[in-house]
């Protein structure tokens, strides 16, 4: 699950361009919005499309668990680990 933590940082700094980062200052328990990484709605809409695109995992921002999903980069390990095309 390590790698898929790291994977999913590198992601999010890629699809996100926040250059000033390093997978080492995202931490992976840490909120990925508000007080922690501090993402906002439209970061959600593109890692989400990221995500599909890299994984084959879809997330609908429609399902009650999204918040949840998007919590931290443990909870979307969970969630892609969980849901990618085998």
């Amino acid at each position: 699950m390590e790698s898929l933590h790291k994977e999913l940082k590198e992601l999010i700094i890629e699809a996100l361009n926040l250059e000033d980062l390093t997978v080492e200052d995202i931490d992976t328990q840490a909120p990925l919005f508000g007080d922690g990484l501090g993402l906002d709605s439209i970061d959600a809409l593109e890692l989400g499309l990221a995500i599909k695109k890299n994984y084959s995992v879809v997330i609908d921002a429609d399902d009650s668990k999204t918040r949840e999903h998007f919590a931290s980069v443990a909870n979307l390990a969970n969630f892609v680990s969980q849901n990618k095309a085998k």
